[in-house]
């Protein structure tokens, strides 16, 4: 049982935006001791299977220093190759931001996410998720402060929470000492109107039944309404 919060709370979030100052955004984002820094920069161009559509695209990374963690990690460059921890994340990263956009208003450019987690203690990529959303916002306020987008092609808000059972408790937002020894382990990705964006979830020892799955889908729509309400006070009236 958890001793310093509730199952049903989350770790104390900050978002502190233009974190670095070349990206057209940029955020760094804390959730408990979980800290990753999330750039968006903007292309002028598609990938090839784009270009003359009219349409824009979303992509993303994701990577973790060797001492974001309590043992150090090699370097990817080290293997001449992604991890495949690293490239499921990231593709998940940029399922959930491109489901925001309306890529037809964005026009043919190219957002890329860069998300670099200085220190983990679990729910990285939910962090990635949520932080990313905020450099998302702040790299087309800067499109449209210098008149190359009319309409702001952000449809809803996104973020993300984890969900799991440890030690036979139903928990939300996961920290690392917990997600290491859950039962059930689960990421929910969201909009603003609770609707859902990609689930997974996996029972680490047996199963668990369809009642405790809509129990963590209860618990993650709370969470997720609370980081919402976060990333809205982090940008004020500007959205």
């Amino acid at each position: 049982m958890r001793t310093d919060r509730s199952s049903d709370s989350i770790r104390k979030i900050s978002i502190t935006r233009n974190y670095i100052i070349y990206p057209e955004g940029s955020v760094l984002i804390e959730i408990g001791n979980t800290k990753v820094i999330c750039n968006a920069t903007v292309e002028e161009n598609v990938p090839n299977f784009l270009k003359n559509s009219g349409k824009g695209w979303l992509t993303a990374e994701y990577s973790m220093l060797p001492c974001a963690t309590h043992k150090r990690n090699r370097r990817d460059i080290s293997s001449l190759k992604l991890n495949s921890r690293a490239v499921e994340i990231q593709r998940l990263i940029g399922r959930s931001l491109r489901s925001a956009l309306d890529l037809e208003m964005l026009g043919e450019r190219t957002i890329n996410i860069d998300c670099d987690v200085i220190q983990a203690d679990g729910g990285t990529r939910c962090a990635s998720i949520t932080g990313g959303f905020i450099a998302l916002h702040d790299a087309i306020s800067k499109l449209s402060r210098n008149g190359l987008i009319t309409k702001n092609p952000i449809k809803n808000f996104v973020a993300a929470v984890s969900a799991g059972i440890v030690d036979g408790e139903i928990c939300l937002d996961l920290a690392y000492e917990e997600d290491s020894k859950a039962e059930v382990d689960m990421n929910f990705v969201m909009n603003d109107k609770l609707d859902f964006i990609e689930i997974q979830g996996t029972a680490e020892n047996g199963a668990f039944s369809r009642e405790t799955m809509n129990e963590m889908m209860d618990l993650a729509s709370e969470g997720i309404s609370k980081i919402i309400n976060i990333q809205k006070n982090s940008i004020g009236d500007n959205f």
